[in-house]
C-alpha cells in the first residue's frame, strides 16, 4: 500500500479518485511542526538554528499519519509546489522518521527510524493526468525551497518577537511589527498624510453642446485651445510610493470662464479637422496571483483572503491550477484547448491562427510554472454552476473568460476626433474637440470586459461643415489629491516594489486589518486608524530600515535566491538581524514611554499631578500620569460626545438604560443592568436622513454578515429599505428617490432602473 500525503482533506478527496486501490490518501491539515508561540523558539547562538515543535491541534492528526505510515510500503509526499509545500513535507518526513531531525532540535520523545521508502511528487493542477504524470517523475525534497521558507519564518519571528515587545513597552501591549505588514501599514500611511497636506485648487472646464443639420443628433466638444494656447496642463506631484499625476487646467479664474462662455454663446462654430483611425486593444494576460486578487477585488468587491480561501478550494477541487503563481505562461495543452473552445463556442473569425505568448514582468517568476487557469476550459462556467457554491462560480468564471479571452482576437475599435474652431466677438480664436468611437469588431471584449469600451456616436460630420450651438457649459472643479488605496490597488503596488511574494498579499493585509491599524470607508479604501498612525511613525522615525520599500525588496531577492541555491539562508539572516538588534537595543534605551503621552492642561482631581491621554487596550482614554499609585481615568471628549448621543437608548428586555461600553471590536451598547441582563446590540452610524420608504425611521450604516457596510433603515425589520452607496441626503429630480455617492465624486440615483448621475 503506498501512502499519499497532503495538506488539505478536500485536496486528499480529489487526488483519491485518480488513484487506484493501491493508494491511500491522507492530509496533514496544514503544518503539522511550527516554531513555538511561548517563546521565540530561535536558537541565535547557534546559527539562527529554529526549534520545531508539534501544536496540540495536530498531534492527534500526526499519530494517525504515523499509524498509517507504519502499514505503508512507500510514502509519498504531495504537498503544494512553492516553498510552503515543501516545508511541510520536509516537516512531515522528519516527524514521520523519514530523514533525521535537526541536531539543534530537542525533541520530548526521539523520533523513531522508520524504514520506508519515500518521494516528494509536485503538481500544478489536480487532474488524473498531472497526478499520473507526477506518480511518474518523484523526487528528492528541494533544501534550496525548504531553505527559502526557513529563512522567511525566521526572519519574521526575529522582527516579530523583538520588535513588538517594543512597541508594548513604549506605546501600549497587543501590538506588532512585521517586515512586510509594516510596510505595507507605511503605503497606507504615508497616503493618508499626503491627502492631509494637499492644497485643492479651483479651475473650471468648458463644454459645448453644437448639432449640425441633424438636430436631432446634438453631440459635445470640449474647449481645448484659446487662440492656439492649450488650456490643459498637467501636474505632477512626488509621493512616498512614486509619482502622482493630477489633472489641473490653466482655466482657474471664474471671470475668464464666465467671459469665455458668454463670448461662446454667440460665436460662429465650423469642422477644422476630422481624423479617423482604427486601434487595437489587447486583451490582459492570464492572472497571476496578483492580477486575481486585484480583479476580484474590482469586480466582485471582494478583499484579497476572500480571494484566495475560494481560489484555493476551486484548486483543492480540481476546478483550477495552483493559486500562488506569478506566472503568465499557459501551457501548450490549455492553449490549444482554449482555440478549440473559442471556435466552438464564438465562432473562427475569433479564434487565433496561432496561440498568444505573453511574458512574465516578475524577475523571480518560476518559468515552469503556470498562470492561475481552468484545468479543464471544456468546463464552461455554466456547466459547473450546480456543483460549485455561489462564491466558487463567480471566482471561476472571473478566470475561465479571462483565459479564454487571452487566446481571442483583439478587439477593433474605430475612433473619430473632431477638431472644431469657433470665433468669439472678440476675434478671439477657440479650438474645441469631439470625440467619438466604436467598436468594429468586438473580439476579447465579447467574454471579458464587456463595458471596457462604452461606443460614443458622432453625426456624418464634413471638414469645413458649419455648425450651430445649442448650449455651453462651464463646470467648476477642483484638483483632487492622490486617491487612498483599496486593496486592489495595495496589492499591484506591492507587487511594483516587490513587497511580499504572492503567498504574502492577502495574510498581509488581513494583519493590518486584525491589528485595527487600518480600516476601510463605505468605498472600500483603506485609511490608517490613530494606533496605526502612532506604531508607523514610531517605526519610520526608531527602525527606518524595517519599513524601507528598498530594503524590503532586497530581502525578498536574498530569499529568492535562497530559494535559486544562489545564497545560504544563515548570512542573510545574519546581515539583517546583527544590525537591527544592535539599533533596537539602543531605542530600547533611548526612547522613553513619555516620549508617547500627550499631556493635557489639566490636573488630576485626586492627586494633583498632570492628566495625560494614554493608549489602552480598546482606544484612548485619560489617565493620571502618577498610576499605578493613582488610578483616576476619565473618558476623552470623543467618547463623551458618543455617550451623550446614545443616552436616551433603552433596554428592549428589561427596560433599563443602555450605556455606551467598549470592546475589542469598538464601541457597543451594553445593558446597564449587566450581569442580571446581558443585553448588548451594535453601534449604528447615523446618517441624519430619513428613511425614504417608511417615513418613520433613519438611515443608519450597518454591516452584512461577510463585513460589507450598506445602508439601511433603522426601524428593520417593519421596515426593510436598504442600499449599498451612501446616501446624499438629496432626492433624485428624476424619479425622487435618494442620491447615493459614488465613485469619481459622482452621484447616483439608488433606483438601478432611473440610471440618473451627476
Amino acid at each position: 500500500m503506498k501512502l499519499v500525503i497532503v495538506e488539505s482533506p478536500t485536496k486528499a478527496k480529489t487526488i483519491g479518485k485518480f488513484l487506484g486501490k493501491g493508494f491511500i490518501v491522507k492530509s496533514s491539515f496544514g503544518h503539522i511542526r511550527d516554531l513555538p508561540k511561548s517563546e521565540m523558539g530561535i536558537d541565535i547562538e547557534n546559527n539562527f538554528q529554529p526549534r520545531y515543535v508539534t501544536p496540540n491541534k495536530a498531534r492527534e492528526k500526526l499519530s494517525s499519519l504515523k499509524e498509517s505510515a507504519q502499514k505503508a510500503n512507500e510514502i509519498i509526499l504531495a504537498s503544494d509546489e512553492d516553498r510552503e509545500g515543501e516545508a511541510i513535507s520536509w516537516h512531515l518526513a522528519q516527524a514521520l522518521g523519514l530523514i533525521d531531525t535537526l541536531k539543534s532540535e530537542k525533541s520530548k520523545s526521539k523520533v523513531k527510524k522508520l524504514n520506508v521508502p519515500f518521494s516528494r511528487i509536485v503538481f500544478h493542477e489536480i487532474t488524473k493526468t498531472a497526478i499520473e504524470k507526477a506518480l511518474e517523475n518523484p523526487r528528492q525534497i528541494d533544501m534550496h525551497l525548504v531553505d527559502a521558507q526557513q529563512a522567511r519564518r525566521v526572519l519574521d519571528r526575529l522582527v516579530g518577537y523583538e520588535l513588538s515587545p517594543f512597541l508594548w513597552k513604549k506605546i501600549r501591549r497587543g501590538l506588532s511589527a512585521g517586515r512586510v505588514q509594516s510596510v505595507a501599514l507605511r503605503l497606507i500611511a504615508e497616503r493618508e498624510r499626503e491627502i492631509e497636506k494637499f492644497k485643492n485648487e479651483k479651475f473650471w472646464t468648458i463644454s459645448t453642446e453644437l448639432f449640425n443639420k441633424n438636430e436631432n443628433q446634438p453631440f459635445f466638444a470640449n474647449l481645448l485651445e484659446i487662440n492656439n494656447e492649450k488650456i490643459e496642463k498637467k501636474q505632477i506631484i512626488e509621493l512616498f510610493s512614486g509619482k502622482y499625476t493630477i489633472g489641473k487646467t490653466s482655466l482657474n479664474n471664474e471671470d475668464t470662464a464666465k467671459k469665455i462662455v458668454t463670448d461662446l454663446q454667440s460665436a460662429k462654430y465650423q469642422v477644422a479637422d476630422i481624423i479617423k483611425k482604427e486601434v487595437l486593444r489587447n486583451p490582459p494576460a492570464p492572472f497571476t496571483t496578483s492580477t486575481l486578487q486585484q480583479a476580484a477585488i474590482s469586480n466582485l468587491g471582494w478583499s484579497a483572503k476572500q480571494t484566495m480561501i475560494t481560489a484555493q478550494k476551486l484548486y483543492e477541487l480540481g476546478y483550477i491550477t495552483y493559486m500562488r503563481t506569478d506566472s503568465v505562461n499557459l501551457s501548450l495543452e490549455s492553449l490549444i484547448t482554449a482555440q478549440k473552445t473559442i471556435e466552438k463556442h464564438f465562432g473562427k473569425n475569433y479564434a487565433l491562427s496561432s496561440p498568444r505568448y505573453y511574458k512574465t514582468k516578475s524577475k523571480s517568476a518560476q518559468e515552469a510554472h503556470e498562470a492561475i487557469r481552468p484545468t479543464n476550459l471544456e468546463h464552461l462556467p455554466e456547466d459547473l454552476q450546480s456543483s460549485l457554491d455561489n462564491a466558487q462560480y463567480k471566482l471561476y468564471r472571473l478566470i475561465w473568460n479571462r483565459t479564454i479571452a487571452c487566446q481571442m482576437q483583439n478587439a477593433k475599435l474605430g475612433q473619430i476626433k473632431v477638431d472644431i474652431a469657433a470665433e468669439g466677438k472678440n476675434a478671439d480664436k477657440y479650438l474645441l474637440r469631439a470625440n467619438g468611437s466604436t467598436i468594429i469588431f468586438d473580439g476579447f471584449l465579447k467574454i471579458y470586459g464587456e463595458n471596457a469600451s462604452k461606443e460614443t456616436f458622432l453625426p456624418e460630420l464634413k471638414n469645413g461643415e458649419i455648425l450651430n450651438i445649442k448650449n455651453v457649459f462651464c463646470t467648476e472643479k477642483s484638483t483632487t489629491p492622490p486617491p487612498r488605496y483599496n486593496e486592489a490597488s495595495l496589492v499591484k503596488t506591492m507587487e511594483e516594489y516587490g513587497i511580499g511574494r504572492p503567498s504574502t498579499y492577502a495574510p498581509t493585509i488581513s494583519t493590518i486589518f486584525e491589528r485595527k491599524y487600518i480600516d476601510r470607508n463605505e468605498e472600500k479604501r483603506l485609511f490608517p486608524l490613530e494606533i496605526g498612525l502612532v506604531v508607523n511613525d514610531t517605526l519610520v522615525e526608531h527602525f527606518p530600515q524595517i519599513v524601507n520599500i528598498s530594503f524590503t525588496a532586497e530581502m525578498e531577492e536574498n530569499l529568492d535566491a535562497v530559494a535559486g541555491g544562489v545564497k545560504d539562508w544563515v548570512p542573510v539572516i545574519r546581515d539583517f538581524y546583527e544590525p537591527f538588534h544592535t539599533n533596537l537595543e539602543k531605542k530600547t534605551e533611548i526612547v522613553k514611554k513619555e516620549d508617547f503621552v500627550e499631556k493635557l492642561d489639566r490636573k488630576c482631581p485626586n492627586c494633583n499631578s498632570d492628566l495625560i491621554i494614554k493608549f489602552g487596550r480598546f482606544g484612548k482614554f485619560i489617565a493620571c500620569s502618577k498610576y499605578p499609585e493613582c488610578k483616576y481615568t476619565e473618558k476623552t471628549s470623543d467618547e463623551k460626545k458618543l455617550d451623550a448621543e446614545f443616552s436616551g437608548e433603552t433596554c428592549e428586555k428589561c427596560g433599563k438604560p443602555m450605556i455606551v461600553k467598549r470592546g475589542r471590536f469598538g464601541a457597543f451598547l451594553g445593558c446597564s443592568g449587566y450581569p442580571e441582563c446581558k443585553n448588548i446590540k451594535g453601534i449604528k452610524k447615523k446618517t441624519g436622513i430619513s428613511c425614504p420608504k417608511c417615513k418613520n425611521g433613519e438611515i443608519v450604516e450597518k454591516k452584512s454578515k461577510r463585513g460589507k457596510i450598506f445602508y439601511g433603515c433603522n426601524k428593520y425589520p417593519n421596515c426593510d429599505f436598504a442600499m449599498w452607496n451612501k446616501p446624499t441626503g438629496e432626492s433624485c429630480p428624476r424619479c425622487g428617490q435618494p442620491l447615493t455617492f459614488a465613485a469619481k465624486g459622482k452621484t447616483i440615483c439608488s433606483n438601478k432602473e432611473c440610471q440618473f448621475e451627476q
